[in-house]
């Protein structure tokens, strides 16, 4: 019975960069986590220890500054383009490239052009892969905290003897969202105001779909994404359900009218799901080696 090398990868995880831009008096930044990936003819190193193929991971990182000098961030669908497409052209033994950024989000100071403030935890992401002359982007966002007090129901699920859960037709419904779009094709959109729209849309559903479960809220603004943004060709949703429980008030002589809530960091329900267009192209290695969700 033989034993074959399987596929495998390699890079640099987690390069902290931050880039400043600076215009006069006013300036920009870019907060960035990029994580590199190479794939390709790589069997000898793995196999016999033969390292004339691999580019170093350490030269993998410094790449990414250089490229922030170099060129800029801007972007960072762009950015990351230009690092993946950079990696194959460049090495004759890699075939694939995948460059993972997430984006920290700063916001000026009101009436000062150099000093930022962090905006929350909210992350944009970007996925790039790059396979020879062919590539995909897969944009999105994550730990987008989002509640609504009411407009929220969950009932008329299967009850056995383990079932607790009460019925309800007002509840707060609250989530940390991870959102992820595949784009159409490679070629360059406005990134900035893709994005900027398409978390519009996903917030504005939210809020304004009147909730039956959160897996309808999910398909729901899966769906607005696509019916408003042509060029996306699938949207995919992490929801996990940020549990408000009523607390139980009667032993002080209390009524609660949905007015005090116990809000558990855990156990949560996990609502996970993804819309796409009928007639998009196949998703290719758009997804490699991304979670599912």
């Amino acid at each position: 019975m033989g034993i074959v090398l399987g596929p495998n990868q390699y890079g640099k995880a987690e390069v902290r960069l931050v880039s400043v831009t600076r215009d006069g008096d006013t300036h920009s930044i870019k907060d960035l986590t990029v994580s590199t990936s190479l794939r390709g003819d790589l069997a000898d190193t793995h196999l016999t220890g033969d390292n004339t193929k691999v580019l170093a991971t350490d030269t993998q990182k410094n790449t990414a500054y250089a490229f922030a000098k170099l060129y800029g961030v801007h972007q960072v669908e762009d950015f990351a383009l230009r690092l993946a497409r950079h990696f194959v052209a460049g090495q004759a033994a890699i075939t694939g490239a995948r460059v993972l950024v997430d984006e920290h989000l700063w916001q000026r100071i009101e009436a000062n052009g150099h000093s930022f403030t962090r905006s929350g935890g909210e992350i944009r992401t970007t996925a790039v892969t790059v396979d020879h002359d062919r590539a995909w982007v897969v944009s999105g966002l994550k730990d987008l905290v989002v509640l609504k007090t009411t407009g929220s129901e969950f009932h008329g699920f299967p009850r056995d003897e383990f079932t607790t859960l009460a019925e309800t037709d007002d509840r707060v419904l609250a989530t940390s969202v991870t959102a992820r779009w595949r784009y159409s094709s490679d070629e360059v959109v406005d990134w900035a105001a893709s994005y900027a729209e398409i978390r519009r849309v996903l917030l504005s559903t939210f809020a304004d779909k009147h909730s039956l479960s959160l897996q309808q809220t999910l398909y729901a603004m899966a769906e607005a994404v696509l019916l408003a943004r042509p060029e996306v060709a699938e949207v995919r949703l992490s929801m996990p359900n940020k549990h408000h429980v009523p607390v139980d008030l009667s032993p002080f002589g209390l009524d609660n009218r949905n007015e005090v809530f116990h809000a558990p960091e855990s156990p949560y329900g996990l609502i996970e799901g993804s819309a796409l267009r009928e007639e998009a192209e196949g998703a290719g290695l758009a997804w490699y080696s991304i979670g599912e969700f």
